[in-house]
């Protein structure tokens, strides 16, 4: 029996397990080449470079029997916004509600923090986690469909989700995100 842990402190190691567990995934499921993989790579050194994770940022890297099976990250992007980033599970992990708790624990840490919304950016095959999002709250703001990553066509989108500014409205976000983790 497999034992899948939620570890919220990054470690060394981890970004390049971001990183190469992002390329082998998308490349297999969705056909994406190398220039996804340099993508991922540039986001995740920018957010080394200046010292993430800071305290107003999170990461959730997902373990299963002790090996790198999925992450998601909440990073500032300044003025009041945080980018919810790199946000993968393993197939292996898939389907037992560890993405919605994930998403829940985000918004709830970025409510939190004191942030005024969340946005993120993804490609429209991912429908999972378009629901995932959608059913949270969040919108698309903008989408432009083109060649890219090595693909003739992908729909490229932005999501955006306001958060509450009154306090006493993260009471909802705080119950979810400390539901346990399967």
């Amino acid at each position: 029996m497999s034992d899948t842990t939620v570890r919220r402190e990054l470690r060394r190691g981890d970004l390049g397990a971001i990183l190469e567990h992002h390329g082998r995934v998308y490349a297999r499921e969705h056909g994406v080449d190398s220039s996804f993989e340099a993508h991922v790579a540039a986001t995740l050194a920018n957010a080394a470079l200046r010292g993430f994770p800071q305290p107003n940022e999170a990461i959730w890297i997902v373990e299963r029997d002790g090996i790198h099976a999925g992450s998601f990250a909440l990073t500032d992007s300044g003025d009041g916004i945080a980018c919810a980033r790199w946000f993968l599970l393993d197939p292996a992990v898939r389907g037992r509600g560890l993405g919605r708790q994930l998403v829940d624990e985000l918004v709830a840490a970025a409510e939190d923090a004191g942030y005024e919304r969340i946005v993120l950016e993804t490609f429209s095959d991912l429908r999972a986690a378009a629901h995932l999002y959608r059913s949270r709250g969040f919108r698309v703001t903008s989408a432009e469909t083109g060649s890219r990553w090595g693909r003739a066509e992908i729909t490229y989108q932005s999501y955006e989700l306001e958060l509450p500014a009154d306090p006493c409205e993260h009471a909802v976000s705080r119950e979810r995100a400390t539901r346990p983790i399967v």
